[in-house]
């Protein structure tokens, strides 16, 4: 027996994000603290975080990807991210789960990251 996660047609790849959560913009300005070590621009506007869910309890799983599978950081950058998070007022607990799919490329990043990086 194989364990196979099944993805539902039309169903989003990640989770959406708890932007009318109140503590959300306080969780995407401590994200943008912690940056790339190859890329000169944080994880937030390089596009690395794919969602920001917060429950009731203030418990926040972050779901994120990295520019690359085999990205030297993969090991410790979890743990950078919720570093950065758990200091947030009000928050309770931070998860932070490591996704490849789908996987980055450069068109998710923000103008801002681009007009960084020269690519505008």
């Amino acid at each position: 027996m194989t364990n196979q996660t099944t993805q539902i047609e039309g169903a989003p790849l990640v989770p959406p994000s708890s932007t009318d959560h109140p503590l959300y913009d306080a969780v995407v300005e401590a994200c943008r603290t912690v940056f790339d070590p190859e890329i000169p621009v944080n994880i937030f506007d390089l596009g690395l975080v794919y969602a920001i869910e917060i429950n009731e309890a203030s418990e926040v799983r972050l779901t994120m990807t990295l520019t690359a599978p085999g990205c030297p950081v993969a090991g410790e950058m979890p743990g950078w991210v919720a570093d950065a998070i758990e200091p947030v007022p009000g928050i309770k607990h931070v998860d932070v789960v490591l996704a490849w799919d789908p996987p980055w490329g450069m068109d998710m990043m923000s103008d801002e990251a681009r007009l960084e990086l020269g690519f505008m």
